[in-house]
């Protein structure tokens, strides 16, 4: 019988009224990737009180699903003993990934607290990047010695326990080098069980080596439609295995880490509701776009004296003026498309729910300002650097017009960022697909956006200037 889906608006409505009770009965009958769905999507507050609701069986299943300021929250609400109890019942891969994004203190009590066994093989992980093969796999594994019997081999698999489903089992030598794999479904079918492994052991097989990039792992196993992929050390002894189910996050996290590189952000965006922490992401992309805005406006600054001296005329505000247009435009629409990619990569991955909309609003919101606040400052120092001499006589100092230029700067990039934002959303609700019509969209809405926004805050100066 399948497990039941919390309903959001009733949890939602628990959490408000602080209904531990009602949430307790309602989460224990729960899966645990829906169990944390629920913790992602609830109030910073409650992350903790919500774990601590569960049942001590749940709590390990519940942990390895959690990604984010939620987990982050968990994982410091537990006293490193409490964590141990925790992570000594999930499986090593998953143990590593949790305990990779504590502090090299506190993970290294959590294991002096653990089991011997069970802490060897999780510092045997730790041990390797986390975007390599022996980053990702897990050291439950299968393994039988090549004199064995069918019969034996049955016996052994019987008394093994696992926390992820076994479909191969790997034949060793003595030296635990790896010879081949068998499938267990052919031992169970087996008609002599008193036949040797090493005559049925199938000698044909892919593996990679604890320092394959994990991009290739899931290449590998995709190519060749594997369930499972062993690890092999330098040496060629066995030490591990891939399944499918890692390589699905491993190809989704590949995926919005290179979407979010082509935006200019970074993947981890989509975990984290800091708006300090994206603009940090976002900025050293639009830094450089500002250079290449600044090489933009000088040769449009200089062309524009070409034309004034061929018809002999004198330099005018309007030059130092249009030549910062395209740094606007750029510094805008490159902050709105940052913002519409993150939200469209958040609803291909159904993971938008997982925040308050209002909160995530909010978030891009002060996300543009800050970015805005950084360019704006930058770009008036460039206008006051780069202001001639002609321009003062035209009513409006160097000072005001670095003023001008950098507020305008920080208005756009502040809308630029909300409308990209409010964009998908809107359109994902009207049910039209928003990696389809976010861009146009966005780029030129926040073209039109800038140049209104830039060209009226000058115009006011000018008014009041009575230029």
């Amino acid at each position: 019988m399948p497990k039941p889906t919390p309903n959001k608006e009733q949890v939602s409505l628990h959490i408000r009224n602080k209904d531990w009770e009602e949430l307790r009965g309602i989460l224990s009958g729960c899966h645990p990737a829906d169990i944390a769905d629920v913790i992602e999507r609830s109030p910073a507050s409650a992350h903790e009180k919500l774990f601590a609701l569960l049942e001590d069986d749940l709590k390990p299943d519940v942990l390895a699903e959690l990604e984010g300021d939620a987990a982050e929250d968990v994982i410091e609400g537990l006293t490193s003993s409490e964590l141990a109890e925790v992570v000594e019942d999930m499986s090593p891969d998953d143990a590593a990934d949790v305990l990779a994004d504590m502090t090299e203190k506190q993970s290294q009590e959590v294991l002096g607290l653990m089991d011997d066994e069970d802490s060897d093989d999780v510092r045997e992980l730790l041990k390797h990047d986390p975007e390599t093969a022996g980053g990702i796999m897990t050291t439950d594994v299968i393994s039988m010695r090549e004199d064995q019997s069918v019969h034996e081999a049955l016996q052994a698999i019987a008394f093994e326990e696992h926390d992820e489903n076994v479909f191969n089992a790997y034949v060793v030598d003595e030296d635990q080098l790896l010879i081949g794999y068998i499938d267990i479904w052919e031992l169970l079918r087996s008609p002599d069980k008193k036949q040797i492994l090493v005559t049925i052991v199938q000698r044909d097989f892919v593996s990679v080596t604890t320092d394959t990039d994990q991009e290739e792992v899931a290449h590998l196993i995709r190519r060749y439609d594997l369930s499972a992929l062993p690890v092999v050390d330098f040496d060629g002894r066995l030490v591990g295995r891939i399944t499918a189910d890692d390589v699905i996050d491993v190809i989704a996290d590949e995926a919005s880490e290179d979407i979010m590189k082509m935006a200019g952000s970074a993947a981890d965006e989509l975990e984290h509701t800091s708006p300090l922490r994206s603009s940090l992401s976002r900025l050293p992309w639009l830094l450089v776009t500002m250079i290449g805005g600044f090489v933009t406006s000088i040769i449009l600054r200089e062309f524009q004296y070409y034309l004034a001296e061929r018809a002999g005329t004198e330099p005018s505000i309007d030059m130092d003026l249009i030549a910062l247009i395209p740094i606007v435009l750029a510094m805008a629409g490159n902050a709105g498309i940052q913002s519409s990619t993150l939200l469209v990569r958040s609803i291909a991955l159904g993971s938008i729910h997982t925040r308050n909309v209002r909160d995530l609003f909010t978030r891009e919101i002060l996300t543009g300002s800050i970015m805005g606040l950084v360019c704006g400052a930058i770009l008036s120092g460039w206008s006051l650097l780069t202001s001639t001499n002609e321009l003062l006589t035209g009513g409006i100092s160097g000072l005001e017009l670095a003023g001008a230029t950098g507020f305008s700067l920080f208005c756009a990039m502040t809308f630029a960022t909300a409308f990209g934002a409010i964009v998908p959303l809107a359109l994902n609700r009207a049910r039209i697909d928003p990696a389809l019509a976010s861009g146009p969209f966005v780029i030129i809405a926040n073209d039109v956006a800038a140049l209104l926004i830039y060209f009226g805050i000058l115009a006011a100066l000018l008014a009041s200037t009575g230029t």
